[in-house]
């Protein structure tokens, strides 16, 4: 009868803290349609908010791989392309990660037309310096 009770209550915390877990959204396929951004209370930058048109340098942004830097093309007030001018590639994995983070992370701004994307598994580093330096580009297209 205990062991019958402590299975049904520590079935019944597992079925709970999965239920509890939020869901992830599957990433982007190429050529398929990026998904919309979510409203949250956020301190980035609106897309409605950029004025400019031009290319916007973001900072160049120190992390534990190495620094990342990216500037931010926009057309009309728009996030047109995001081009990638320095990333961590003092090794082969730096360069791996770098090769399937960057381009995910590209695809997720333009689509968000923000820098309020999620950060790319794996890439962890990189994703949160590519999000500041990008973020760093949209203030000055803001300004």
């Amino acid at each position: 009868m205990r062991r019958a009770v402590l299975t049904t209550t520590g079935i019944s915390a597992l079925v709970f803290a999965l239920l509890a877990l939020k869901p992830h959204q599957l990433p982007t396929l190429a050529g398929a349609a990026p998904r919309p951004p979510t409203a949250s209370a956020s301190p980035h930058t609106p897309a409605e908010a950029f004025t400019g048109t031009g290319t916007f340098t973001g900072d160049p942004i120190d992390t534990r791989y190495g620094t990342v830097q990216v500037a931010a093309i926009l057309s009309q007030g728009k996030i047109t392309a995001v081009k990638v001018l320095q990333a961590p590639d003092q090794n082969g994995r730096d360069q791996q990660i770098a090769s399937y983070a960057l381009p995910r992370l590209t695809q997720e701004a333009i689509g968000a037309q923000s820098a309020h994307i999620d950060a790319v598994s794996g890439a962890s580093y990189t994703s949160q310096g590519y999000i500041q330096s990008l973020q760093s580009a949209l203030d000055q297209a803001h300004a």
